[in-house]
């Protein structure tokens, strides 16, 4: 039992102090690299658990503004510099409202929910074309076999397709020796 004591691994304080004390014990003007901050962290309390997170809390950090990234390094924040906006455009501020006024919920997105207890909606009338025809491409007939025999040829005087080209004639021409 004695032994596991002694080979128990001190307690480390939690990340964010370890890279806080890393940065001002190493004090570079330009910010200090995470490489820096682990052989600093490493050196003074020992092997770290997970070299993984580190780097998870330095992004935590770096976007809760405790830490600030700049040219792959790591500073600390300057407490008097104004909060980092983030991208886009940003809102439009909102006019006060009297104390007085009622505020209603915003609008749902998205489509209304149909009422269950609205009476149903008669059909639309279909209305009905002027030629009396039906739309779409006509519907195929099926033709009986005698038809398919002798098909009806209706000659308008033309045959069908592109003509044939015409040939220019060709003529005897004699050689004389």
């Amino acid at each position: 039992m004695a032994t596991e004591e002694v080979n128990k691994p001190q307690s480390l304080p939690p990340y964010p102090e370890l890279i806080l004390k890393a940065l001002e014990a190493l004090n570079e003007p330009s910010g200090s690299s995470k490489s820096a901050i682990s052989k600093y962290i490493e050196s003074t309390y020992g092997e770290l658990p997970d070299s993984t997170v580190l780097g998870n809390q330095l992004n935590k950090m770096k976007d809760s503004g405790e830490v600030v990234f700049s040219k792959n390094n790591y500073l600390k924040a300057d407490p008097s510099a104004p909060p980092k906006r983030g991208r886009g455009r940003p809102p439009k501020p909102k006019a006060p409202v009297s104390p007085g006024t009622v505020v209603s919920p915003p609008r749902p997105r998205g489509r209304p929910p149909k009422d269950p207890n609205a009476p149903p909606k008669s059909p639309k009338p279909k209305p009905t074309p002027g030629s009396g025809r039906p739309r779409g491409r006509p519907r195929k007939i099926p033709r009986s076999p005698a038809t398919t025999v002798a098909p009806a040829t209706v000659s308008s005087g033309r045959p069908r397709g592109r003509p044939p080209k015409v040939k220019p004639q060709l003529r005897e021409v004699s050689v004389d020796l």
